[in-house]
C-alpha cells in the first residue's frame, strides 16, 4: 500500500512540474493528504489481522468461533507439498536431498492462502499436534514464502476455547526435529518402495508395490497362514466331578488338577478311564478351603492403539471406520446448545497421560455420581515399560460435563457408539480397581486332586462404568458352604474329549496389537497399513480374519527371498527406535538414509541380475482356446492366476485357472484343484463344481486313513485324518 501511494504522489509532481497552476498544485497536495489519511485508515484496520491456517474445514470451522474477529481461520485441505509420484524425487547422488514439489491440484488454495497472507500481520500455523502435522506446517512455511518474524506455530491437543488461546499464549518456532523425523520416514519409505517394486514388476505383475512397513506386516499373515494349515491338533481330555449338595439345587463342579505329586495331562480315552476307575472306588474329600479376594485393575485411558482394539472388540468397527469417526469427533460435530465443537482429545497419540484439569473434571464426575470410595487413589502405570511418546494425551472426551446420553439425538449412531466407549473408558481410567471375594477349595479322590473355584463382585469400582471383558462373576454362595473334612459320597464324574486348536489367524484387532507389541510402525499408520495391503489384494478379510492371497504368497516369498533385511520386523522396529532419537534432536536424519541405503541398493542389482538370467514366459497349457484354436497360457492378475488366450488382443478369451494336485475327489472321484474364493483366498475344491462341492482349506493327500478309511491331509512332513475324532497322524514316507 505504502508503495502504491508513493508512485501516485510522484506522477502529481511530475505533472506540477509541467506547468500545472498554483491553485490546481494547492488541490494536488490536499488530495495527496487524503489519500495519505485514507491509506493510513486502511492499514489501521489492517493492522493486528491474524491469520489461523489448520487442515480441515471442519477444523477452521470449529475454532474459528473460539477466537475474535481479528482472527481468520482457513485450511489449507492437507499437506500442499510432497514427493514426485512420477519419479523417485530424491536427489541420491547429492546426499539424499528430497526434491518437493507442489501437490496437483493445490494451486488454487495456494493462490487463496498466499492472498490471505499478504493481508495479514500475524500467520499461526495450526495443523495437528504430531509430527505429521509439523511437517504440513514446514512445508506451508516454505510455499507461502512466510516470514519467520511473522509466523508462528501453535498446537493443542483438543479443540476447546481455553486450549485454542492457550495455544497461541505459547506460540513457538516450526520444530524441526519433528520435522526431519517425519522427512527421514518419508524418504526412507519411498527410497524402498521405489527400488523395489520395479523388481516386484519384473517378477510377478506390474503395478505391485512393496514398503517397508507393509511388507513386514504382510510376511506376519503369511507366516501365521502357514502355521495354520501346518498345525496338527493333538487330542486331550478334561474331567470334571459334579458334587451334590445337601439343599442345593445345583451342583459344585470341580476340575481335575492332577494327581498327588502334581499335575497329569490326559491325552487319551484309555487314561480317562483309569483315572476314573479309580476315583469311583473313593469318595471325594475336602482337603482345604481357602477365602481370599482378587483385584480387577482398571483400564488405562486410550491410546490410539488400544481405541482400534476395543473398538474392533466391542463395536465390530475396522480400524479405517474406528480412524474415520475419532477424526470427525476431534475435528468437530454439531451439538444443540453448543453449535459445532471437537468432542475428543487428538487421536494419534501412544501417551496415557491426562492433563490435571481433565482429572479434576472426572473426580467431580465421579464424587458426584459415584462416592469417594470410586475415586482412584494412585494413578496407574502401563504394564510394558517401553518408551512413549509423551508429547500430548491420551484420547479422552474434551467436556467431561457432555455425556454420552446428551448426545444421543444430536450424534449419527456409530459416532455416538465411539464416543460412548471414550468417555467410559476415560471415566473408567480415574476409577478404582474392582474388587471380588474369592473360594479356593481343594479335594481328594484318593491318588487325585480336584479343584473348585467360584468368586463374586464385593466392590464395583470402575465396573460402574465400563467391563474391560465382560467377566461375569461366579455364585459364590454355595461352594462358600464347603467346609475341609466334608466327604462326597454322591458325585459324577464328567470327561469331554477336546483338540489343541492351531493359532487364531490376524484379525484387525490382533494385528494393531502385534505391531504396537513388535514396534512396527507407529499409532498413526496402523490402520493404513493394514488397508493399503488389503487394497492391493495381497491380504483379504475372511470374517474377521486376515488371510494372503495368492497374490501376497508370491509377493511375501518374493520379499523374504530378495529383501530378507525389509521383511524383519527387528529391522523395522529399529528404524522406529531412530525415528524417535531424530525427532528428540540425537540423531541426524540423513544418517537414518546414509546407513541404510547402500544395503538395500546392493540387494537390488543383485536381484535385477538374478532375473535377467531367468526368462520370465507365460506357462503354455494343453488347453484349447475354443475361439482360435491355440493353446492357452497361464496369466496373473489381480486376483491370482487365470488362463488367457496368448492371441490377445485378437482374442480376448479368458477361463479360470485350475491348478490340479493329482489327488482325486474323496466324494467323486473327479480332480481337486487349487482354487480361490471370490475374496482370493486359497482353498482345495473338486473341478467337478457344483456338481461337487468338495472342499478343504488344508492340502488333501490321495492316501486314506489306515483307520477309519476317510481322505487324509498333508500337513508339512506328516499325513493326518481329516476326521478330528479319529486323530490318526504318521510320518510321510518315500513311498507316499
Amino acid at each position: 500500500m505504502a508503495n502504491a501511494t508513493g508512485t501516485a504522489a510522484q506522477k502529481t509532481t511530475k505533472k506540477t512540474a509541467s506547468g500545472t497552476s498554483k491553485k490546481t498544485t494547492t488541490k494536488t497536495s490536499t488530495a495527496k493528504k487524503a489519500t495519505t489519511k485514507k491509506s493510513t485508515a486502511k492499514k489501521s484496520s489492517a493492522k493486528g489481522k491474524h491469520l489461523v491456517i489448520v487442515e480441515s474445514p471442519t477444523k477452521a470451522s470449529t475454532i474459528k468461533k473460539f477466537l475474535g474477529s481479528k482472527y481468520e481461520v482457513v485450511a489449507s485441505a492437507g499437506h500442499v507439498r510432497d514427493l514426485p509420484k512420477s519419479k523417485m524425487g530424491i536427489d541420491v547422488e547429492h546426499d539424499f536431498e528430497p526434491q518437493y514439489i507442489t501437490i496437483r491440484g493445490k494451486g488454487e488454495i495456494l493462490a487463496m492462502l498466499r492472498k490471505k497472507v499478504k493481508d495479514a500481520d500475524k500467520v499461526y500455523l495450526a495443523t495437528d499436534p504430531d509430527r505429521e502435522g509439523e511437517a504440513i506446517s514446514w512445508h506451508l512455511y516454505y510455499a507461502l514464502k512466510l516470514d519467520e518474524k511473522d509466523c508462528s506455530r501453535i498446537t493443542f491437543n483438543e479443540i476447546t476455547k481455553n486450549a485454542v488461546k492457550e495455544s497461541i499464549k505459547n506460540a513457538r518456532k516450526i520444530d524441526m526435529n519433528l520435522v526431519d523425523a517425519q522427512q527421514a520416514r518419508r524418504v526412507l519409505d519411498r527410497l524402498v518402495g521405489y527400488e523395489i517394486s520395479p523388481i516386484l514388476w519384473a517378477k510377478i505383475k506390474r503395478g505391485l508395490s512393496a514398503g517397508r512397513v507393509q511388507s513386514v506386516v504382510l510376511r506376519l499373515i503369511c507366516d501365521r497362514e502357514e502355521e495354520v494349515n501346518m498345525f496338527i491338533p493333538e487330542e486331550y481330555w478334561t474331567l470334571e466331578a459334579m458334587l451334590n449338595m445337601e439343599g442345593s439345587k445345583k451342583p459344585i463342579v470341580a476340575k481335575f488338577s492332577g494327581d498327588l505329586d502334581g499335575k497329569v495331562d490326559i491325552k487319551s480315552a484309555k487314561e480317562v478311564k483309569k483315572i476314573k476307575d479309580a476315583i469311583n472306588k473313593s469318595n471325594i474329600l475336602v482337603e482345604s478351603v481357602k477365602n481370599g479376594e482378587r483385584v480387577k485393575k482398571g483400564p488405562l485411558p486410550f491410546t490410539t492403539s488400544t481405541l482400534q482394539q476395543e473398538a474392533a472388540r466391542k463395536l465390530n468397527f475396522s480400524t479405517k471406520k474406528t480412524m474415520q469417526i475419532a477424526q470427525q469427533l476431534y475435528e468437530g460435530m454439531p451439538v444443540k446448545g453448543h453449535g459445532t465443537i471437537g468432542l475428543i482429545t487428538y487421536l494419534r497419540t501412544d501417551s496415557i497421560r491426562i492433563s490435571d484439569d481433565a482429572k479434576r473434571q472426572a473426580k467431580e464426575r465421579i464424587l458426584a455420581n459415584f462416592g469417594e470410595d470410586y475415586v482412584l487413589k494412585k494413578s496407574r502405570e502401563p504394564k510394558n515399560t517401553k518408551k512413549i511418546q509423551d508429547a500430548h494425551e491420551a484420547i479422552r472426551p474434551s467436556y467431561v460435563d457432555i455425556h454420552p446420553v446428551n448426545l444421543k439425538d444430536d450424534l449419527p449412531r456409530d459416532h455416538f457408539r465411539l464416543y460412548q466407549l471414550i468417555y467410559n473408558r476415560f471415566l473408567a481410567s480415574q476409577m478404582e480397581d474392582a474388587v471380588y471375594t474369592t473360594v479356593t477349595v481343594k479335594l481328594i479322590a484318593g491318588d487325585y486332586k480336584f479343584t473348585a473355584y467360584a468368586s463374586s463382585l464385593k466392590f464395583e469400582g470402575f465396573l460402574a462404568v465400563y467391563d474391560i471383558d465382560d467377566e461375569k462373576s461366579d455364585d459364590s454362595r454355595v461352594i462358600s458352604k464347603l467346609k475341609e473334612g466334608m466327604e462326597f459320597k454322591s458325585y459324577e464324574l464328567i470327561d469331554k474329549q477336546h483338540f489343541t486348536q492351531p493359532p487364531a489367524r490376524y484379525t484387525e484387532q490382533t494385528m494393531v496389537r502385534t505391531m504396537e507389541e513388535l514396534g512396527i510402525g507407529r499409532p498413526s499408520t496402523y490402520s493404513s497399513t493394514i488397508n493399503t495391503i488389503m487394497g492391493r489384494r495381497y491380504v483379504v478379510k475372511d470374517g474377521k480374519s486376515l488371510c494372503p492371497t495368492e497374490l501376497g504368497d508370491a509377493v511375501n516369498d518374493m520379499m523374504k527371498k530378495a529383501f530378507p533385511v525389509v521383511v524383519d520386523a527387528d529391522f523395522t522396529a529399529n528404524v522406529e527406535m531412530l525415528l524417535d532419537a531424530v525427532e528428540e534432536g540425537n540423531l541426524s536424519w540423513k544418517d537414518i538414509i546414509r546407513n541404510n541405503y547402500p544395503e538395500l541398493h546392493e540387494s537390488v542389482v543383485v536381484a535385477q541380475n538374478e532375473l535377467e538370467k531367468v526368462e520370465i514366459a507365460d506357462e503354455v497349457t494343453d488347453i484349447i482356446c475354443e475361439k482360435c484354436g491355440r493353446n492357452m497360457v497361464v496369466k496373473y492378475g489381480p486376483y491370482g492366476k487365470f488362463l488367457a488366450c496368448p492371441g490377445f488382443p485378437e482374442c480376448t478369451n479368458t477361463k479360470p485357472h485350475y491348478e490340479k494336485i493329482g489327488v482325486p475327489c474323496p466324494l467323486c472321484g473327479n480332480e481337486i484343484a487349487l482354487k480361490k474364493t471370490k475374496k482370493g483366498r486359497k482353498y482345495y475344491g473338486c473341478i467337478g463344481y457344483p456338481d461337487c462341492d468338495f472342499m478343504s482349506w488344508v492340502r488333501p493327500s490321495k492316501l486314506k486313513c489306515p483307520k477309519c478309511g476317510k481322505y487324509m491331509l498333508v500337513k508339512g512332513k506328516k499325513v493326518q485324518c481329516s476326521d478330528e475324532q479319529c486323530g490318526f497322524l504318521r510320518e510321510v514316507t518315500d513311498e507316499d
